[in-house]
């Protein structure tokens, strides 16, 4: 299972963008949209806006 399925799987997708929105305000619809297969790119953009290793960006997501 990719880490975005993973995340929906735990609860309201919607629920939990607006979360990561509150926490880092500067994070656009765009860097919050996953294509299907694309997990490592939309990691890895969120690494980069962030100023995050990996598995920090995961750990983080997983937390909410």
């Amino acid at each position: 299972m990719n880490d975005e399925a993973e995340y929906r799987t735990r609860g309201n997708w919607n629920e939990l963008k607006g979360k990561i929105k509150m926490a880092y305000a500067d994070l656009t619809e765009d860097d919050l949209t996953y294509d299907e297969g694309q997990e490592d790119k939309w990691i890895g953009k969120l690494q980069q806006k962030l100023g995050k290793t990996e598995h920090e960006v995961k750990a983080w997501l997983n937390s909410l």
